[in-house]
């Protein structure tokens, strides 16, 4: 099967000039087996439900409630929404991302495995489509999104302002940038962390990986226009005993770009 641009490869669209970084794609799969992070296809299709004595059942209970608050946040603007899912994974979210009345849903990623199964798991939805790229890749420039998500894992970008930017480009006028799900860090905080992010991955095992992932500060989204939707620290939450630690960031397209 073929379409303009595309080669289609077990479900999943690649821009004929990209290809799967192998190498990558074989350790960051190793790893995210040896944190018990891949799941069977009769697992994913209840995500983010999982049962509580999953290892990770915190972690998806936090999940699950920036899923809801988002989906309640996009179903009230009650208009048809193209929506572009970055780093999307396996697809549990972009998923039901398009259970958004009227919603047409892109989810990308450069993690070829999980994105095989995603297309195959969810091949069922009709405005759901699974497009091997990232932020930068060219396809997308042929398309505007709505809104654009990045749901755990803006801190797999080196510079947060600068994907925004690149974001940005891909938005209808109007258009939103949601980030959920992903720490960010006091100033003082950040060598720490990092520190901290070197300790796990090298004790699993995959020290290389620490390389890939970057701690980000509210400082580098000076100069656009930001709306925190969801503010872990505020008395509010802390009364409602919410306990997801991660801010829910809304950018607008109005920002200052230099």
């Amino acid at each position: 099967m073929h379409v303009e641009g595309f080669t289609i490869s077990n479900r999943v669209y690649i821009p004929e000039r990209l290809k799967p970084d192998s190498l990558f794609e074989k350790r960051y799969i190793e790893l995210r087996f040896k944190e018990q992070r891949i799941y069977s296809d009769e697992e994913l299709l209840q995500l983010p439900a999982v049962p509580k004595d999953h290892i990770h059942y915190h972690e998806w209970l936090v999940r699950k409630s920036s899923c809801n608050r988002l989906l309640h946040y996009l179903e009230k603007k009650r208009l048809p929404l193209r929506m572009l899912e970055v780093g999307c994974g396996n697809g549990w979210l972009s998923s039901l991302l398009a259970t958004v009345p009227h919603s047409k849903v892109v989810g990308t990623d450069i993690n070829f495995t999980e994105l095989q199964q995603a297309a195959r798991v969810f091949s069922h939805i009709p405005n759901l489509l699974f497009i091997y790229a990232d932020v930068e890749s060219e396809i997308l420039e042929k398309m505007e999104f709505d809104c654009i998500i990045f749901a755990s894992c803006i801190q797999y970008f080196a510079s947060v302002s600068a994907v925004v930017k690149q974001a940005f480009q891909l938005l209808k006028p109007g258009g939103e940038i949601h980030i959920l799900d992903s720490p960010f860090y006091k100033p003082a905080e950040t060598a720490a962390a990092r520190k901290r992010t070197e300790a796990y991955y090298t004790n699993m095992g995959f020290a290389e990986m620490s390389g890939y992932y970057f701690h980000h500060t509210l400082a580098e989204l000076e100069g656009f226009e930001l709306e925190m939707l969801y503010r872990p620290s505020s008395l509010q939450q802390y009364l409602q005993r919410n306990n997801n630690p991660f801010p829910w960031l809304l950018i607008k397209q109005k920002a200052i770009i230099a």
